[in-house]
This record gives structure tokens, C-alpha cells and sequence, in this order.
């Protein structure tokens, strides 16, 4: 059922009142509708009408006829000129509203009927009551058959190029749910027709939600997306290149191309061919009715050989999206086209045609989809394209040659291809195995800047997996091996073992594994794993040599701990020979020199000191850090471990020890804070110590003298010693200049 309701200007209308207002309406108007019409009633005269029309010029003013949805029920609003109103003034207009339940238009295209039985002309003063409509019925003037008559005369130029162009813009807009057409025309019944073409051009969903209106004298504000003005109103409208799309239907079709769907419409009403409306109705999407697809697949079931491969495409993803939905008599018509379909489509078909138990069908777009894949593989330019292909293939059933997929990845490989990781993803697993092997073999022949393209951090972790593949070709084994070597740290015991089971020369990737030095648990587990082999690869024989020297920085310290001792221990177990085990024996000695009694530390401290064919790094801050560790031992100690010591070592220690002291303690400055007295006052004991031994080292003691001789030094030394007279006996030798007891060694 539709309500009815007449609105106009009276003396008199139901409330009592004078002015515009609803007139008559039906009984049982739903809450809100009224209220919903409201906004949509008005009507202004176009600029250039009579401003005071007689009867026969009133015809000539347009008709408006408004389609719209208030509410989500259908509204349509036809509004007439009726020039003066009950007082004699100009401005009357007669609007006569039908709002529908949604499913009375159902089948139904709103623009049918612009010239309906139902419509009033004029209010009727007696009626204030209106019958509802139990049925909106279409006028005969705007049906299809009319209208594919009129068309070719229809515009200026060619009417079916105008006509493609509409059906593009009025798309566009209902796809992005905003904007306008505008269309332009002194006859307000040409804009009628123009849009009831367009109207049937459409499926009937989409047609519902195209909103329009015939007549406006406001093209800048109007909500429809469809919207009627005449050239006088355009020409005084104040916005008008905010309007995408205006068609001034005097002047023809615009320049530019179409769509595949807009020329397929414009061919159908050429035709006239209303099975293929009906057709594209079917297919289009309801929320996109340009949607190539829909035509591409009319199209190919027709036979049409200009279908291009993107709207293939866009055929394809149709049936893949709306299978169910697609008439069976598509498919049927679809399978005389299957030896020329691209790929997408003929996989599409054949997936379809297996759900539909289609047997027959399914093995010719199988075969299609064979032919296609290896062309696709011949053609693939990139390692994603030979996986897309293979899993096609996979889909619809066609067993591919491994060779095949192997020589296409190849190829891609030999380019420099980095895309790896996405092709293995998307490979069948049983196809995996030979795009890998395609890989490897297209690096091995790369050159050298191809290679080191596709070997991205990324591919080389994943190559790395593989290492039985990987061994079949040393020189890309190498690279991969020393890239996730070089990065993961963790892993490169791991990869030293592949690398060394490698054929040919591999020192260069093991240099760039091992680039940054073990540490010593590291260096004890590569001792472990691959102890045999490292004596005769360069890179890996230096590598305890390496680690013992990083650890020995800064002052040796590094070479105390017990986890290095170990380390020293196994390699001159393993690797006894050459520059790795003398530098263990060092490290050793270390250990021996900063904890042994004072003859063993002396032994030990000249083995660093004279231990040749050492790395002279670890030897000097092996030294230097025993001296200062050595520095921290009480005097009596200091003195029995330099008198043990061969005179050159001796003097070495006693300089490095010297070198130890705060600035001013070593100079002979003073006054000295806190401890820095203190530790002058221990070296000047050590000294006097050895004067007692009869050892002696003349720049030691000639530091002595100088601290001992202040005044200030000599109190506090003397304070120190007065409970034992053999060294203030032998701190004043020292002072009086004479030489210690039994003399120097």
C-alpha cells in the first residue's frame, strides 16, 4: 500500500489556517512521514519563465518529478507550477507525494512513472481525504520498447555515446555513495527520458537507490544523485565546477572513453538487445554496478574476442566472489570460449564447474589452465610468479613438471630475483623442493652483483636450512653460510661445521663468520667441535690467538678469569704448535704470575717478558696488567719477586710500577692525598727491601732517593720504619748515596 498527500497554498485547509500546507492526505499516515515529505516540497520557476503566466504559458513551465527514500520508504514527489494562489499572488505550486512500503516498487523502476495514472494536476478543494494506492502503475510513455525507438534520434551526435558516458557517471557516484550527475536540457520530458534510459540500464537494486529528480532550480544543493535543471538555472548556478559530471544533453556526448560496461549497456539499447540488460542485471554486483566484470562475462559468452586480459581478470574475480549466485546458463555459455581464456578465468571456470559436478567442463578448463600455467612459467619474471603459477596448477589439478618450475626459478634466480621468501610461501609442498633447487642452480651461474642481489639477509636464512642442497654448490653455499654466520653469532660453531664440509676454498667465509673475535666459552666450543680441522684453516688457527688478545684489553684483566685459564689449557692441547699454543703458554703464565709465591710469579713474569713468537699485543698488556696486579702485593713480597727477577725484567717492572703512581707521588711533589703517600711509601720500602738482598735496580733507586729526600717524605718514612732498624739503616745508605749492602745484581 502508498499514502497520498497534496500540498499547496490555500485559503483554507484542513487546519483552518491560509498558506502553503498539506491539503488531503491518507487516513492511517504512518508517524514521521509527513514530517519526512516536509523538506522536498518546493518548487521555484526557472529565471528565464514569464513572471506572470497565463494559462497556456503554465504548461510550458517543467514538471518535477522527485525520487527519494525517506525513512527507507520510497518516496515519490511530483510538483507542478500553478502560478497564482488563492490571494492573486504568483508563487502556487500543486505537490502531489506518494510514500510506498519498500516492496510495492519491487521490480519496478521509480522513473516508470513519471507519467502515472495516479498523479493529480491540481488539488481538489472538496477532497481532504485521499484513497491509498494498492497498486503504483507505471505510464505507457516511458517503456523500454518506446524508448529503444526514440534513442537514435535521441541527441546530438551519437545518442550511444552519451548514453555510455551517463551510465559511467551515474555508476561512479551510486559506487562512492556521493557526488551528482547533472543533466542539462530546455525539455524537462527529455530529462525524463534520459533517465528512465538509464534507469533500465541498470540492475533493479541499483536503480532503486538511484535518487533523482527531473526538475530543480537548485542543481547546488539537491540531494538526488541524478538531477534536472534547464540551461537558464545552469547558467546562474553559483558553484558549478564543484559538479563532477554535467551532460548538457543539447550538445551531445562528451570526449573521453568508457567503460566495458557502459559501451555494453549502450550496445544492448543499440540492439536493441533487453535480454542482455537483463543478463547484465543479473551479473553486476549490487553494490557496483559498473563493475567490469558483469560485461567482460557477458561478453565472453558471446563469443567476443576484444575481451582484454584486465577484464578477464575482473570476469574472474566476478565468478570467483558470486559463484552461487551466477545463472547456470553463464557457465554453459562460458565453456565454447575455454581454449582462449586467460588464466584467472579458466581456473575460475574449473573450480566453479567441479562444485557443479561438471566433469566434462572441468577437464577442458583443466587443460586450458595446463596450457596457460606453462606459458605463465615461461614468462614469469620473478620467484612469486613461478610459485603463483605452480600453485594454479595445484587448484585446478594439472600436474606440473618439476623440471619446469626448476628451469623457471633458475632464471629468475640468474637475475638477481630477491623474492624467495613469498615464492616458498606460496609454492605447493611438492613443488617446493624444485623451485629451490632452480634457485641455487640461477646463483650458482649469476654474476656476481645478480647474486649478491637475491642473497638478502632474509633468502640466506632460509637457504641455510637446506644444507644438503646447499653443499651441491660450494660457491653460493659460501655466501649464504658467511652471511648467517656473520649475523647470528649464536649460530656460528653451526656454520663453521657446514662451511668446512664445503668443497673447494672457504677461508674467505670463515674470515667473515669469525670477523668479530670468540669469546672464550665460544672459542672452547669451536676447540671442541672442529679442534681437527682448525690447525689447518688460517682463519680458524688464529682465532684463540684473537680472543686471548680481545680479552687481554685494557690491562690484562680480561686473562684472569678461569673460563680464559680453560680456554689456554685446551688449545695447547689441541692446537700445541705455532703462534695459538705459545700464546696459551702466555696466558698461563699469566695466571701463574699474579697468584704463585714470589719465585714462581718471578719465572713466570720473565716468561712474558721474553716470550717470543707471541702476539706482541696479548705479551705487552699481559705484562703490564701482571705489574699492576703485581703492584698490589705487600712490599716484602714486591722486593723478594724483583730481587728474583734477571736484571732487564726487573728494571721493566720497576719502571711499569713507577708509571703506576698517582702524578705526584712519582714525581716527588708534593704535598700527596690520602693514599697517594701511602703507596710511594710501599715502592720506597720495596727498594730499601732489595738494598737489604743486595739487589737493586739504579732507576728504581734513584726514584727512592728523590721521594725519600723531601723533608716531609723523610719524617713520614722514618715514623713508618722505626721498628726496624735494618731499613732506616738502609734508607739512610740510600739517602747518603752509597751503594746497598752486598751490591747490585
Amino acid at each position: 500500500m502508498a499514502w497520498q498527500l497534496h500540498y499547496t497554498s490555500a485559503r483554507s485547509g484542513p487546519t483552518g489556517r491560509a498558506g502553503f500546507q498539506f491539503v488531503a492526505e491518507t487516513p492511517g499516515l504512518p508517524d514521521g512521514v509527513r514530517a519526512g515529505v516536509t523538506p522536498y516540497l518546493s518548487y521555484r520557476p526557472p529565471p528565464d519563465a514569464p513572471p506572470s503566466p497565463g494559462d497556456a504559458e503554465l504548461a510550458l513551465f517543467p514538471v518535477s518529478l522527485l525520487y527519494d527514500r525517506v525513512d527507507g520508504r520510497p518516496l515519490l514527489l511530483r510538483c507542478r507550477y500553478l502560478g497564482r494562489d488563492y490571494s492573486g499572488r504568483y508563487g502556487n505550486f500543486f505537490a502531489h507525494a506518494v510514500v510506498a512500503e519498500p516492496d510495492e516498487l519491487e521490480g519496478l523502476r521509480p522513473a516508470e512513472l513519471w507519467s502515472a495514472p495516479h498523479w493529480a494536476h491540481v488539488p481538489d478543494p472538496g477532497t481532504a481525504a485521499l484513497e491509498p494506492l494498492d497498486e503504483l502503475a507505471p505510464g505507457a510513455a516511458l517503456d523500454p520498447e518506446s524508448l529503444a525507438g526514440w534513442l537514435p534520434g535521441a541527441a546530438k551526435g551519437d545518442p550511444y555515446a552519451l548514453l555510455a558516458h551517463l551510465v559511467d557517471a551515474v555508476a561512479g557516484v551510486l559506487g562512492q555513495g556521493h557526488g551528482r550527475v547533472v543533466l542539462v536540457a530546455d525539455d524537462v520530458e527529455l530529462i525524463a527520458r534520459w533517465i528512465a534510459v538509464v534507469s533500465y540500464s541498470l540492475p533493479v537494486a541499483a536503480a532503486a537507490r538511484l535518487s533523482f529528480v527531473t526538475y530543480t532550480a537548485d542543481p547546488d544543493g539537491a540531494a538526488q544523485r541524478l538531477v534536472g535543471t534547464t540551461p537558464a538555472v545552469w547558467a546562474a548556478a553559483r558553484h558549478r565546477a564543484s559538479h563532477a559530471h554535467v551532460f548538457d544533453l543539447r550538445e551531445g556526448a562528451p570526449a573521453g572513453g568508457t567503460s566495458r560496461f557502459a559501451r555494453t549497456v549502450a550496445g544492448c539499447w543499440r540492439g536493441p538487445d533487453f535480454a542482455g540488460l537483463d543478463a547484465l542485471g543479473e551479473l553486476a554486483p549490487l553494490n557496483d554496478p559498473a563493475q567490469e566484470g558483469a560485461a567482460a562475462l557477458l561478453a565472453l559468452c558471446r563469443g567476443d574476442t576484444t575481451v582484454t586480459a584486465a577484464e578477464e581478470g575482473a570476469a574472474a574475480e566476478l565468478l570467483s566472489r558470486r559463484g552461487s549466485a551466477i545463472p547456470e546458463r553463464v557457465w554453459r555459455d562460458l565453456v565454447p570460449g575455454v581454449p582462449s581464456m586467460g588464466l584467472d578465468l579458466a581456473l575460475a571456470l574449473h573450480e566453479r564447474a567441479l562444485a557443479a559436478g561438471a566433469a566434462d567442463v572441468a577437464r577442458q578448463c583443466s587443460l586450458r589452465v595446463g596450457e596457460r600455467v606453462a606459458e605463465a612459467l615461461a614468462a614469469a619474471s620473478g620467484l612469486p610468479e613461478v610459485a603463483a603459477a605452480a600453485g594454479v596448477a595445484e587448484r585446478a589439478g594439472v600436474r606440473l613438471d618439476p623440471a619446469a618450475v626448476a628451469a623457471a626459478a633458475a632464471r629468475c634466480a640468474r637475475l638477481g630475483d630477491a623474492g624467495l621468501g613469498a615464492a616458498l610461501a606460496g609454492c605447493p609442498a611438492g613443488l617446493r623442493d624444485a623451485l629451490l633447487d632452480g634457485v641455487l642452480t640461477g646463483l650458482a651461474d649469476a654474476g656476481e652483483r645478480e647474486r649478491a642481489a637475491a642473497l638478502t639477509p632474509a633468502n640466506c636464512d632460509l637457504l641455510q636450512e637446506h644444507p644438503e642442497r646447499l653443499r651441491a654448490v660450494p660457491a653460493v653455499a659460501g655466501a649464504v653460510l658467511a652471511s648467517v654466520g656473520r649475523r647470528h653469532p649464536e649460530r656460528r660453531i653451526q656454520v663453521t661445521g657446514e662451511l668446512l664440509r664445503l668443497a673447494g676454498d672457504v677461508d674467505a667465509a670463515l674470515e667473515e663468520v669469525w670477523r668479530v673475535p670468540p669469546s672464550a666459552g665460544e672459542c672452547a666450543a669451536l676447540l671442541d667441535a672442529h679442534g681437527d680441522a682448525m690447525a689447518a684453516r688460517a682463519p680458524l688457527a688464529g682465532l684463540p690467538s684473537r680472543a686471548f688478545t680481545r680479552l687481554a684489553f685494557p690491562g690484562g684483566d680480561g686473562l684472569a678469569e678461569p673460563a680464559v685459564l680453560r680456554l689456554a689449557e685446551r688449545v695447547r692441547e689441541v692446537l700445541p704448535g705455532g703462534r695459538a699454543g705459545r700464546d696459551a703458554a702466555l696466558v698461563q703464565a699469566y695466571g701463574t704470575a699474579i697468584t704463585a709465591g714470589a719465585a714462581r710469579a718471578a719465572r713466570a713474569l720473565a716468561e712474558i717478558a721474553g716470550s717470543g713468537g707471541t702476539t706482541p699485543q696479548l705479551a705487552g698488556e699481559a705484562f703490564v696488567g701482571a705489574a699492576r696486579r703485581l703492584a698490589r702485593r705487600p712490599p716484602a713480597f714486591r722486593a723478594e719477586l724483583l730481587a728474583a727477577l734477571p736484571a732487564p725484567v726487573r728494571a721493566r717492572l720497576g719502571e711499569r710500577w713507577t708509571a703506576e703512581l698517582p702524578g705526584r707521588a712519582r714525581s716527588g711533589r708534593a704535598p700527596l692525598r690520602g693514599g697517594e703517600a701511602e703507596q710511594r711509601n710501599d715502592l720506597v720500602e720495596v727498594v730499601l727491601r732489595m738494598r737489604t738482598r743486595g739487589a737493586a735496580d739504579p732507576a728504581l733507586e734513584a726514584w727512592a732517593r728523590a721521594a725519600a729526600g723531601r723533608w716531609l717524605a723523610g719524617r713520614q718514612l722514618d715514623v713508618r720504619l722505626e721498628r726496624s732498624p735494618r731499613l732506616r739503616a738502609a734508607l739512610r745508605d740510600l739517602l747518603a748515596g752509597g751503594d746497598s749492602p752486598r751490591g747490585g745484581r
